[in-house]
């Protein structure tokens, strides 16, 4: 299936010189024979010189015979006849039958924790006095994937530990649930542990389950102890995520940030082996006996997304100019959908068209992504002026979700392979890490038939607040292509100053990250390639400082993406232009020239930030050292709206100018580097108000 549809998937409608000349072919042999049938496959022809195949329909149009590529049929999954693809699980893991499912809702803004200095630091000896209540063991069984079921394991389910007393009930054992074991440790106080990524013994962050049987008024404890990262935005006031099914049939609530007495702290201090973490906090439920949910971010299934692409598959509208198609199978023999969205067109000038290129859940726990990419679905596939603009501009490769397999059983970070795909883009192991393999080979095809303008990988954050990019650094010896990869970054922090920080941006390029997407992608030839890092918790910009992100704040990202790279390609260059002024009057205060000596840092690498740890960051990884933060405030000028935009371009003439400028600029600055090589770096302080503005 994936060899095949690694055929059908790359065709972006063009028409080559060899196709117009075998076409002129086709209607010449068949005007001259063939006037019986009102449609023909290119199999039923005896002619030798006609190709043996039948994805070749003829038609008889207007006294001739024209050929044509049949349609691509309906692909199991997303057919208009027939169910969703069922999702296929390792066969030892137990699954319920029963399908949850969560209401959409948009709470009001949602303030982080306040610590008081008085949350208490829970640590628990081990007791054979308590009671497990939950424990999941089904994930040991094999020390790797071997076979994949519908369903899973296909024995009767253990049930959990069913009392009439005040005892919770837990269960995770659904798409995407993560809970390996609860102990009750007192009368309302229970103590959890999160399951490790499956075939690994790490990766313990992400964490979705159920818990019933409840009791309203009552102030329960709930503890997990076996988190590995030795920072967490718990501590910057991340509250856990909750929903209740009673309130969400009375009273249309559904996921809410919920917890008191949050605490995020190391519980085996002194003790030898690798030091483990504690996430602490209370709670009183609004319900008696309801059903609720936990989960460390709004979660985002496999199955959301087959009933997302198969709405868009059944309307008559956007199938038109959104084509979905399976990109491969994952070794559990889950679909990987690619999605080409754009306006169709007939004619050679399809080939002018440049190609964005978008992913996201390469790491299962980082559902924030999938809504950032819904988010940017429903924009580019709505009726707006401007969404048709980009399709009409633009053909949209969409890979929604790299890494089902990791969804559908609740992993944070890996694969069933049981390894981080974000480190194998340049595997040549098909077969283990099928995803990545197919979607770099689907863009070195597309590169091959047309400019690849942009490519971005939609990542989650576990450390840093607010959204920012991750890119990679031009040439020392080319400055123009050095700042032309931050022009993006930029432009979107100024469509969007209350979510996207650019001062968190980062652009460059590390020898252990060269087998990420990002990396590898720009190394084909991709200047504007990019991971863009959402945070769990919220933002410190602007008015939305101080509060959690909701799914609308992060689908929201999707619509300012799309403004963004109407802005970058604008022909009207004038916002560009200025954008790249700002970016060379950033360089000249923060003296970006000073080279490190002890590492193979270069001045590409010297940059606006310093990135986190490997332990904070899910997709990068900084090397500590110290760098000059530009801050930015929240006094900007607001893009203008495309109408704006529309009837305010510059002339060509001004535009000329502007170029002239910056290049005049350039070369001042390549001189002042030339007399200043050997005096002493004096670096000037950047001011805490620099301001960048659109003129």
């Amino acid at each position: 299936m994936s060899e095949d549809s690694e055929k059908e998937d790359y065709s972006d409608g063009t028409i080559s010189d060899e196709d117009e000349s075998d076409e002129e072919t086709f209607v010449k042999i068949l005007n001259e024979d063939l006037h019986q049938c009102a449609l023909l496959t290119g199999s039923s022809i005896n002619d030798p010189s006609f190709p043996r195949t039948t994805q070749i329909l003829l038609e008889y149009q207007l006294g001739r015979w024209v050929p044509r590529l049949r349609e691509p049929r309906d692909l199991y999954g997303v057919s208009s006849s027939g169910p969703l693809s069922q999702t296929r699980w390792p066969y030892h893991c137990e699954v319920i039958d029963e399908k949850v499912q969560h209401i959409d809702w948009t709470p009001c803004s949602e303030p982080v924790y306040i610590p008081t200095g008085l949350e208490m630091e829970p640590l628990y000896p081990n007791s054979k006095d308590d009671t497990v209540v939950y424990l999941a063991e089904d994930a040991y069984k094999e020390p790797c994937f071997v076979y994949s079921r519908v369903g899973g394991n296909r024995t009767p389910l253990k049930q959990p530990v069913d009392n009439c007393d005040s005892t919770l009930m837990f269960e995770a054992r659904f798409e995407s649930g993560n809970l390996q074991k609860v102990v009750k440790v007192a009368e309302y106080e229970y103590q959890l542990t999160v399951r490790p990524d499956l075939f690994t013994n790490k990766h313990t962050q992400w964490y979705y389950f159920q818990v019933s049987n409840t009791r309203a008024g009552i102030v329960y404890r709930f503890t997990v102890i076996n988190f590995t990262k030795p920072t967490s935005l718990y501590n910057r006031g991340m509250r856990p995520l909750f929903y209740s099914e009673q309130e969400a049939k009375a009273r249309n609530i559904g996921w809410q940030r919920i917890g008191d007495q949050i605490k995020y702290y190391r519980n085996n201090p002194g003790q030898d082996g690798p030091p483990y973490f504690s996430l602490t906090w209370t709670f009183q439920f609004p319900h008696n006996k309801d059903t609720c949910y936990f989960a460390h971010c709004y979660p985002y299934t496999y199955t959301d997304l087959q009933e997302y692409l198969s709405a868009i598959n059944n309307d008559p509208v956007r199938s038109k100019f959104c084509k979905i198609r399976v990109l491969c199978h994952t070794i559990a023999r889950n679909m990987v959908y690619v999605l080409t969205i754009t306006t169709p067109l007939k004619n050679a000038d399809s080939r002018k068209q440049k190609a964005v290129i978008l992913t996201a859940r390469v790491h299962p726990g980082e559902t924030n992504s999938s809504w950032i990419m819904k988010g940017f679905l429903d924009f580019i596939l709505g009726d707006s002026s401007d969404a048709q603009l980009l399709r009409d501009t633009f053909i949209f490769k969409v890979i929604p979700m790299l890494n089902p397999g990791g969804v559908i059983v609740g992993n944070y970070r890996c694969s069933l392979a049981g390894q981080d795909l974000n480190r194998h883009y340049t595997s040549v192991l098909e077969e283990l890490f099928p995803s990545v393999w197919y979607t770099r080979n689907m863009i070195r095809r597309l590169m091959e038939k047309r400019e690849v303008i942009l490519y971005c990988d939609f990542h989650g954050h576990s450390r840093k607040e607010n959204i920012f990019m991750y890119g990679c650094g031009g040439s020392d010896r080319c400055k123009a292509l050095y700042l032309q990869q931050r022009i993006f970054p930029l432009m979107l922090s100024k469509n969007c100053p209350d979510k996207f920080s650019f001062a968190a941006c980062k652009f460059n390029v590390r020898k252990s990250k060269e087998g990420t997407g990002r990396v590898v992608i720009w190394k084909m030839g991709v200047r504007n390639s990019f991971t863009m890092e959402a945070t769990f918790c919220g933002s410190t910009l602007g008015k939305k400082q101080g509060t959690h992100f909701n799914t609308k704040d992060l689908e929201s990202m999707g619509y300012h993406f799309c403004d963004s790279l109407l802005d970058y390609c604008d022909p009207d260059r004038t916002k560009y232009y200025q954008c790249l002024k700002e970016l060379e009057e950033m360089q000249r205060h923060i003296n970006l020239e000073k080279v490190l000596d002890d590492s193979d840092t270069s001045l590409k690498e010297i940059t606006l930030d310093s990135e986190s740890s490997s332990q904070g960051s899910d997709s990068s990884e900084s090397n500590g050292s110290q760098t000059y933060f530009l801050k930015l405030t929240s006094q900007k000028k607001h893009l203008k709206t495309k109408k704006e935009r529309n009837s305010t371009r510059a002339s060509l003439r001004n535009a000329r100018q502007e170029e002239r400028e910056v290049c005049d600029q350039r070369h001042l600055v390549q001189r002042h580097k030339q007399s200043n090589s050997k005096v002493k770096d004096t670096r000037p302080k950047v001011s805490d108000h620099y301001v960048f503005d659109y003129v």
